[in-house]
């Protein structure tokens, strides 16, 4: 019965998995100790690109950045915009921590915990871009309430997306393509950016590899990528 019960992760609460890894060394606790505290996004009150940045900007947010490429390789090419990066893995975190120092990103503010702490504080309709990529699928029945893509999270993302703004999700795992193709379908206020295979099959310009998508395909995993707007 437990694969039944009703919730999602804005209802859940909660964190799962481990948020460490292996010991930091000393260069890397660096990072924590003096980089981090100038890049985090303030823990209460609204986040605005203007209270971020000094001033209004397109504004990004990544929901679990992994190592962080995705979000430095975008930051990179847009240091126009600002860049928002949510993930709770300190580790993850490290490593994002250092594309910035290395590639001098002054446009990326980062959150070491659940990213809809920081998305529920945006306001509506002020967000250019979302992104999703690789999500822990939680591939057993009893877990799907744990994935981020629900209805409630999904329908959290429309609300801070501005009308023409996009939400990038990529994942190498099929049940949760199933469930995320679900979820999406018939979505009222998204359109699927897509007219035929090759466009959920390639990834579009401007959106790098990641070492994890690269993992997956040399395992042999197939990689979908789905682009939507919202209406």
């Amino acid at each position: 019965m437990t694969a039944h019960k009703s919730g999602d992760p804005t209802t859940l609460n909660r964190l799962y998995g481990r948020q460490s890894g292996p010991k930091l060394r000393k260069g890397q606790q660096e990072l924590v100790d003096t980089l981090l505290p100038a890049l985090s996004v303030p823990t209460e009150g609204e986040v605005t690109a203007a209270n971020l940045f000094g001033y209004d900007r397109p504004l990004h947010f990544e929901i679990g950045f992994g190592g962080g490429e995705h979000l430095a390789y975008r930051a990179d090419m847009l240091p126009d915009h600002g860049f928002i990066g949510c993930e709770p893995f300190l580790n993850g975190v490290v490593q994002a921590l250092g594309h910035v120092r290395d590639q001098a990103l002054g446009n990326v503010r980062l959150h070491m915990g659940d990213a809809l702490d920081v998305l529920s504080r945006i306001p509506d309709g002020a967000l250019s871009f979302v992104y999703l990529l690789h999500p822990d699928p939680w591939p057993k029945a009893r877990h799907a309430k744990r994935r981020m893509m629900n209805p409630g999270p999904v329908a959290m993302i429309a609300k801070k997306l501005k009308p023409g703004g996009e939400f990038r999700f990529g994942t190498d795992h099929p049940v949760y393509l199933r469930w995320a193709l679900m979820v999406m379908n018939g979505h009222p206020d998204f359109e699927w950016l897509a007219h035929e295979p090759k466009d959920f099959q390639v990834r579009s310009g401007g959106w790098p590899e990641t070492r994890y998508e690269a993992k997956a395909r040399r395992i042999g995993h197939e990689v979908w990528y789905f682009r939507y707007r919202r209406v």
